[in-house]
């Protein structure tokens, strides 16, 4: 599994880093700063409750 985080729709809004800070977090630039790029499998639940939380869908899993 790979996260993909499209920082040109990015708000900084930081509804990731609040659902899985341990893998997003919002940078200096005030945009998503993917901390694991390829989490395990078992991370699954959590980064998918935390891509669906952003208003602005800049993050996507990809298997």
């Amino acid at each position: 599994m790979r996260i993909e985080a499209d920082v040109n729709k990015c708000d900084g809004l930081g509804m990731c880093e609040a659902m899985a800070p341990d893998f997003f977090e919002v940078g200096d630039e005030g945009t998503v700063v993917v901390l694991d790029g390829n989490p395990g499998e078992e991370h699954r639940t959590d980064l998918a409750a935390a891509v669906d939380a952003c208003p602005v869908l800049a993050l996507k899993l990809v298997s």
